[in-house]
């Protein structure tokens, strides 16, 4: 960030300013000259933040119809949590591989091929005549989001210059994932209620291949697709991350389905084997190889406590909804998200990110706080209402907070990393804090269901006071101004501050 005194004065971090420093400010605020025009800047969005609402769409709505799914596909019990954790799974153990291949190849490739898996594999869930095949390809929907989510922040962080017009741009990206949320409840209700559960991943499929269409013809592959620095694939990291990762979550969720629960054989020798897996994964990704899947000097560790299944499951059994009763209960946070998301756009490069970030914890805590004291029928605008506004908050303000900043502190060789760093922390948290979560729930399932599914939100809440505690210590984030990227800053010390005004034409 450059400032007007620091201009005034001819510094900028200690460098002297070249005379030819264009206006970064103006420049931050201008629509890229890769677009024609406005349509062509809305179709781009439009194709790109698809993937948000995908994303979400497919992981919300398949709870909603997941008791649909143990009767019609006779899911044994110990198996119902995998409709659901299977794709969280299979997301959270390759999003770092699809980002190492989204910085080798570009992001137009790999993300169009994730639509395509996408669409596909939507299909054949939803023809699935058995609980198993049905897991089996939720796990490649989860492979093909795991293809598209990094490949589509990379899209928007390599068009966008840091500055006002990034920050409205990614908070709108940022507000289809309430989009994406209420949407997957609103279909899987629907179609709970009306139809069949299969037209759910029906009309997935539809609004994938919708944004396929959109993507190959809106999304511009020059500039996108110039020589970058060379990045080649960490095969060791590649081979250790995946059985590491899944290894551990399997352990961790299926521990509370398990005969035994953590005594069953199969469960505690998955776990050690996994957590001695991670271990090696750590020591050959620090110090054996060149180019690991995640370089330690951008490691960033951002908390997302999800609650997402147990907020459903405080609804549906506790209070007694009807799937359409939850679509109608989460509105306020879509339709909050979406507004709070724009309006953090705006602020963004005008408030503290510190400030914003303790905002965001805040609104973690009270959304656990108010489900966990919430008494027997209690009233929807006493405690739900309020929860799924302090939720939205929590939620929309730390996850648009994180993508401005890392895509703006990443070069753009790494932009693809940046998208996989983001998503792996968020999926990483679905997996495993909610295996942790039906952890809680069945230790505590004595002392009746609605006080067990209380213990899992003082759980989060415990999280999130932990998280606030971190962003009052150690979190410190300027506002998001407009500023030269890390490639331009490179290239200004390089080249003598003399022509880096060349550089600024993204």
């Amino acid at each position: 960030m450059i400032s007007d005194h620091q201009k005034h004065e001819g510094r900028m971090d200690g460098h002297d300013v070249p005379q030819n420093m264009p206006d970064l400010e103006k420049l931050g605020k201008e629509r890229p000259s890769t677009f024609s025009s406005l349509w062509s800047e809305i179709a781009f969005c439009f194709s790109v933040v698809m993937s948000q609402i995908l994303g979400e769409f497919f992981i919300t709505g398949s709870n909603v119809i997941t008791p649909t799914l143990v009767v019609e596909l006779d899911i044994p019990e110990a198996s119902t949590i995998w409709p659901a954790t299977a794709l969280s799974l299979a997301v959270t153990a390759t999003l770092l591989i699809f980002g190492r291949l989204t910085d080798m190849y570009g992001g137009y490739a790999v993300y169009n091929i994730g639509l395509m898996a996408l669409t596909i594999s939507s299909i054949l869930v939803g023809i699935s005549q058995s609980w198993l095949m049905l897991v089996i390809f939720r796990a490649f929907q989860g492979l093909a989001l795991a293809a598209c989510l990094p490949s589509g922040m990379m899209l928007l962080g390599s068009v966008y210059r840091p500055g006002p017009r990034k920050n409205l741009v990614f908070s709108i990206y940022g507000g289809c994932a309430v989009l994406g949320f209420f949407s997957g409840f609103f279909f899987a209700g629907v179609c709970s209620e009306f139809t069949t559960w299969r037209w759910y991943f029906f009309i997935g499929a539809i609004l994938s291949a919708i944004t396929l269409f959109s993507s190959l013809f809106s999304i511009p592959r020059h500039n996108l697709e110039e020589p970058r620095k060379p990045v080649r694939m960490d095969w060791a990291g590649c081979c250790l991350s995946i059985p590491a990762i899944s290894l551990v979550v399997f352990a961790i969720a299926d521990s509370p389905h398990a005969p035994q629960g953590w005594k069953t054989p199969y469960i505690l020798v998955l776990f050690i084997v996994g957590c001695l897996l991670l271990g090696l994964l750590v020591w050959v990704e620090g110090w054996m190889v060149k180019n690991p899947l995640l370089p330690g000097d951008i490691f960033h560790v951002h908390s997302m406590v999800p609650l997402i299944i147990a907020l459903l499951y405080l609804m549906s059994e506790i209070m007694g909804a009807s799937p359409l009763q939850i679509v109608a209960w989460s509105t306020p946070m879509a339709v909050g998200g979406f507004i709070l998301s724009i309006t953090g756009g705006l602020i963004l490069h005008k408030v503290s990110g510190t400030i914003l970030m303790i905002v965001s914890c805040l609104g973690y805590v009270g959304s656990g706080l108010l489900l966990a004291t919430i008494p027997l029928g209690g009233n929807y605008w006493a405690f739900i209402f309020p929860a799924m506004i302090c939720g939205t908050i929590g939620i929309d303000i730390s996850f648009n907070l994180a993508n401005v900043f890392i895509t703006t502190k990443l070069h753009q060789s790494r932009q693809g990393l940046s998208g996989a760093i983001i998503y792996c922390t968020m999926h990483m948290g679905i997996a495993v804090m909610l295996g942790f979560a039906d952890i809680v729930q069945t230790q505590t399932c004595h002392l009746g269901r609605q006080e067990s599914y209380k213990a899992v939100f003082w759980f989060e809440s415990g999280l999130a006071i932990l998280g606030l505690i971190l962003g009052l210590l150690f979190v410190r984030i300027d506002q998001a101004e407009s500023e030269l990227t890390e490639d331009e800053k490179m290239q200004f010390q390089s080249s003598g501050r003399e022509h880096i005004a060349t550089g600024l034409d993204v």
